[in-house]
């Protein structure tokens, strides 16, 4: 049995030349002894990769499901949510960027086993547990585990994740989610490249795997910064992409940036972008597109896309009125809205409520 520190890592294969490769990610990394991959995470000890963060965590909160942002997916329902440390992108505009950059394994003070999690998440009533705060690409292991003990319980799992995995692990990751939200951000190669030391095509591959080959529940959200990815230009392919090889039914948020991490020096979203960008994406003939990190009421609302009826009315995380039937259909004309949904109680509200997780 591994130790909590010392959990055996998958996908990875030796060399001709005895480095190892982690085939988690399109990054590749190739590791010598005690070396570690980009993520800092994933370690080469001896013969054998080990995920460092297994059964560790940067903290656990309980959110409304709509922060993570998900609108379509039991709105009005509590997420328990954690992350790790660590991420495999290096986005110089990271909003969590002392959880995901952090190298420093004492942040990690929270010990949970899969199983303490998902009664964590049966006590506080939370219909989900999110994977989030950093990416749960990184570690996978840990995510799949927690979310086989979600699902003995009837709990649900969502991933928060920028997508970039490879392949194999990308199709065993996936078959323990029931939901994602995939953070699609940009839509030109050169901005990965120069902003998170990646790439958009691995990225482009998860969101069409998502939709032709499971039946996980997506969003997919934008993070908008002045100058850098919010161009009329860029705005308009991207949603002529996601219409074409998604289809008009998957929700895609755009979200306001705030200065941080290393782009300090770059302003904030002027609302009026986060409207345009909306107004682009419907006029390519997607259905539900949202804003967010702002106070919109109409950005962040559900209509109806037939009769235009509003269904959920949404103030940041705040729902102040839902008229979807249980089965999801609009109560005026009986479309159908895409997403999952059941009756509907009440809201969680917009709070966060940390919580400790106890150990038997």
């Amino acid at each position: 049995m591994h130790t909590t520190d010392q959990h055996a890592g998958r996908w990875w294969h030796m060399l001709a030349d005895g480095r190892m490769q982690c085939d988690l990610c399109p990054r590749d990394c190739r590791l010598h002894e005690g070396q570690r991959g980009a993520c800092f995470v994933r370690q080469r000890v001896g013969d054998e990769m080990v995920l460092t963060t297994y059964g560790r965590s940067s903290g656990f909160c309980i959110d409304p499901i709509e922060k993570k942002p998900l609108n379509h997916f039991y709105p009005g329902s509590s997420i328990l949510s954690f992350g790790t440390a660590g991420c495999n992108l290096a986005c110089k505009f990271c909003q969590n960027w002392d959880i995901s950059k952090s190298r420093d394994m004492d942040r990690l003070m929270d010990e949970a086993s899969p199983a303490a999690i998902a009664e964590a998440a049966a006590a506080n009533g939370a219909h989900s547990v999110a994977f989030t705060y950093n990416d749960p690409v990184i570690f996978a292991e840990y995510a799949m585990d927690v979310a086989d003990a979600c699902h003995a319980r009837g709990i649900k799992t969502v991933a928060v994740t920028a997508g970039y995995i490879h392949d194999a692990p990308r199709r065993e990751f996936f078959a323990k989610m029931d939901a994602a939200n995939v953070d699609l951000k940009a839509f030109t190669d050169e901005f990965y490249v120069k902003l998170c030391g990646a790439h958009l095509q691995p990225v482009l591959d998860t969101l069409a795997y998502l939709k032709h080959e499971t039946d996980v529940w997506f969003e997919i959200t934008t993070l908008l910064i002045p100058g850098k990815n919010d161009s009329e230009r860029e705005l308009r392919a991207a949603a002529r992409w996601i219409e074409r090889e998604l289809g008009t039914e998957v929700p895609l948020h755009y979200s306001a940036f705030h200065p941080d991490y290393k782009m300090g020096d770059i302003p904030a979203t002027p609302s009026a972008t986060l409207t345009l960008a909306r107004q682009i994406a419907l006029d390519a003939g997607l259905r539900y597109v949202y804003t967010g990190n702002v106070h919109d009421e109409h950005g962040g609302s559900t209509y109806c896309p037939s009769c235009h009826a509003p269904l959920v009315l949404r103030d940041w995380y705040r729902i102040d009125d839902y008229r979807l039937l249980p089965d999801g259909r609009c109560p005026d004309c009986g479309t159908q809205i895409a997403g999952r949904f059941e009756r509907y109680t009440g809201a969680f509200g917009p709070r966060r409520i940390p919580i400790a997780i106890h150990h038997a």
